[in-house]
């Protein structure tokens, strides 16, 4: 079983009442309390008004940034009427498959030559024997 800490409450008790006096501080004379004031100081309202126009500088400045990224990324979008006629469009998006497919075509040709070196020198002329 866990230890029980002092003061501490589990879940469904309430914490124990506290049985001791409760001594107040001695309460001020209402004549020398000072009254609060109404509203704000000119300082204050100073403050409120720079504070006020830094926001809407920046809140300006942040729509400005978000409308140049907007167009920019307008003018990135090229429609299809722009791209040209079907050939050019495949010629742009599917280049690198013509690189593939002469990469395959090179691999081919040299696996292909690869054994036709072998058969030349095996069945051919003899060099390498093989089996009896």
């Amino acid at each position: 079983m866990a230890k029980r800490a002092r003061g501490s409450v589990r879940p469904g008790q309430r914490r124990p009442v506290d049985k001791r006096p409760v001594t107040r501080a001695p309460a001020a004379s209402t004549a020398a309390a000072a009254p609060k004031p109404v509203g704000l100081s000119d300082a204050e309202l100073d403050r409120a008004a720079q504070l006020e126009a830094e926001l809407l500088a920046q809140e300006k400045a942040a729509e400005q940034a978000r409308s140049r990224t907007r167009a920019r990324a307008s003018r990135e979008v090229i429609s299809p009427a722009a791209a040209g006629t079907l050939s050019v469009a495949a010629k742009t998006e599917y280049a690198y498959v013509a690189r593939d497919v002469k990469d395959i075509v090179r691999i081919a040709s040299i696996l292909i030559g690869i054994l036709l070196v072998l058969w030349i020198l095996i069945d051919v002329t003899k060099i390498i024997p093989i089996g009896a």
